[in-house]
């Protein structure tokens, strides 16, 4: 794998990689989307060209294109371009899954409007109106829980350094 540590063995590397992409696709992900993910997180610096990902996982670069689309559309990759460079370069930041959950915000409203409209249109009174009033009530919580959590976690980690 390129950009793996001195005294990695590659293939151990690469084991961790299917697994964690497997993990992924248990998970929901897109098998190819969870591979990508994987093999940007060994690379000791994060990030890796489109070329180099393909290369990596012995894939197509149609097969990255889509892969990083759908990542950074989700924010757990950024697209980014260094100074002088002509190519783009795909990259985790070390602190990813925090941004990811960090960002969630406006995605938890949306939710809980659509639902809202949901119940409006079915009626607050039908089964359907309860159901989507409690996912109306689960997003407004999450949207309203989340900061605290990810307060928890800054002192969790500032704990630890």
């Amino acid at each position: 794998m390129t950009n793996t540590p001195e005294g990695r063995e590659a293939t151990d590397v690469d084991r961790f990689v299917e697994r964690f992409a497997l993990l992924l696709t248990d998970a929901g992900l897109a098998r190819m989307p969870s591979r990508v993910f994987g093999a940007l997180l060994v690379t000791d610096d994060g990030k890796l060209t489109a070329g180099d990902i393909a290369d990596t996982l012995q894939v197509s670069p149609a097969a990255v294109s889509g892969a990083v689309r759908y990542l950074v559309q989700v924010g757990l990759i950024v697209r980014r371009r260094d100074p002088g460079e002509r190519r783009d370069h795909y990259e985790v930041t070390d602190d990813m899954w925090y941004e990811a959950y960090a960002n969630r915000d406006q995605q938890f409203t949306a939710w809980a409007e659509l639902m809202k409209e949901g119940v409006a249109a079915v009626g607050p009174e039908t089964k359907a109106g309860w159901r989507l009033e409690t996912s109306r009530q689960f997003f407004e919580f999450l949207r309203s829980e989340i900061p605290e959590l990810l307060a928890k976690w800054r002192e969790y980690q500032a704990e630890r350094r």
